[in-house]
């Protein structure tokens, strides 16, 4: 689209004798080709009433102090289900008062016309039907340029919108939604569902223990950069329902960023980035602001793509409104003598609310045991020394650890093994080539209670 309207500013500019350059951002929005197709057309008549009515002589330039060469510059953004395409050349503006002539003369308006201000005076331009162009070429005329504009806009459901500051220049600028837009996003969950933030909104990814989330009387916060920035866990800004997350000790956090403000977003994983397509949803269903559309993943299921600024706008709320005492943890024993494999448990119970201990050995969690009391153990089978089938048959001889359930994590997948577990007492045996952490957190919360 830029290469063909590159070259309708050039053929415009020689057809007047004008020097003109064109420049383009956003070029790597990508849009659906129906949309596009639509935009286009009424684009071609914006470069073009931009050369023709905006842009002045290499003369009136020089008189003005400005550089011989006038500047049309088209600038694409995408503002979650919508997008922006504004059209803006550095030439003389809209000529307001003839305008206003025109209009009256025209019937348009009556005679106090003149009283009209600078913005009522534009949308004249936008209703049709008004040019100041003293000929008609197939350059000038912007009445009819405009026509076409607003026609394009309003098939498509979207705005128009025209301004412009005297000796500075002119800005045209279309809002369409978009059917299908195509976007990189980073995909994350909360609440056990799938959510898409655009990239291009995201500043950064951090991992936060409790102690880095400050609770004031303005709500939940962190330090970022020397700078406060508002916190809140996404399943609480969208309104989930989901269990009570006040006492979790770790996040997985994305920092949104949009117009200039910033909010850390809670989430319960990262899953990746992905390039989804947008799709809006339907007009009548009901859907918070944060949400700009739905897109399917690879095997079609939908998620939920957000938008930036209302997902910043629902961070801010949520963190005002955080719940202001968190319930109690319950205590995990984690045992295994390997430090990625407790790391990995750690990491996950923490991110699902628990309080975690570790042991290195069937033995020191034993001691342990003997101290506190806990809510579950989660226990290697292969350990040196006592092994996890020993620990557990030790930990039922022993009336003060009976009570606690035992959850046996293994590599060992044959019949007499899993035998051997349940006549220990272990209450769930679980495979590590089989592993799934939502089933494992399934069975833990049931155990737990």
């Amino acid at each position: 689209m830029f290469n063909a309207l590159e070259r309708t500013t050039r053929d415009a500019g020689v057809a007047l004798g004008k020097r003109v350059s064109f420049e383009t951002r956003g070029g790597e929005v990508r849009l659906d080709a129906d949309v596009l197709a639509s935009v286009q057309s009424a684009l071609v008549q914006a470069v073009r009433n931009a050369v023709a009515h905006g842009i002045e002589s290499e003369a009136e330039r020089a008189s003005a102090g400005k550089p011989p060469e006038g500047r049309v510059v088209l600038e694409v953004i995408r503002r979650g289900s919508r997008v922006s395409f504004a059209c803006r050349d550095d030439g003389r503006g809209v000529d307001l008062e003839a305008v206003r002539r025109t209009a009256q003369r025209r019937g348009a308006l009556p005679a106090h016309a003149g009283e009209l201000g600078a913005q009522e005076t534009l949308r004249l331009l936008l209703r049709g039907g008004i040019s100041t162009s003293g000929t008609v070429t197939t350059i000038s005329g912007r009445g009819v340029g405009l026509d076409v504009v607003r026609d394009v806009v309003s098939r498509l459901g979207g705005e128009v919108d025209i301004r412009t500051e005297a000796g500075q220049g002119t800005t045209l600028e279309l809002v369409v939604p978009v059917s299908l837009a195509s976007l990189d996003a980073i995909v994350v969950e909360a609440g056990d569902q799938p959510f898409a933030i655009p990239v291009d909104a995201v500043r950064g990814t951090l991992r936060l223990l409790a102690g880095d989330v400050t609770r004031t009387q303005e709500g939940e916060s962190i330090v970022l950069e020397g700078k406060v920035v508002p916190f809140a866990p996404l399943a609480r800004s969208l309104r989930l329902a989901t269990r009570d997350t006040g006492s979790r000790r770790a996040w997985s956090a994305v920092v949104v960023e949009s117009g200039g403000a910033l909010a850390a977003v809670g989430v319960d994983r990262l899953l990746g980035t992905e390039n989804v397509v947008l799709r809006p949803l339907p007009p009548l269903a009901r859907i918070d602001a944060a949400v700009a559309g739905a897109s399917l993943d690879a095997e079609g299921n939908p998620q939920l793509v957000l938008d930036a600024d209302g997902l910043l706008a629902a961070t801010r709320r949520a963190g005002a409104s955080a719940p202001a005492i968190s319930r109690a943890r319950a205590p995990i024993l984690v045992i295994d003598d390997s430090m990625t494999t407790r790391m990995l448990e750690q990491s996950i119970l923490e991110s699902a609310g628990y309080e975690v201990e570790l042991a290195t050995s069937g033995e020191e969690a034993l001691e342990k045991a003997r101290q506190r009391r806990y809510s579950l153990f989660l226990v290697a089978v292969e350990m040196p020394g006592m092994d996890g089938f020993t620990f557990v048959e030790r930990s039922r001889g022993e009336p003060s650890l009976a009570g606690t359930p035992a959850v046996l994590v293994t590599s060992r997948d044959s019949l007499d093994d899993r035998l051997r577990g349940e006549a220990a007492g272990a209450r769930a045996y679980i495979v590590k080539g089989e592993f799934d952490q939502t089933e494992l957190l399934a069975r833990i919360r049931t155990l737990v209670g």
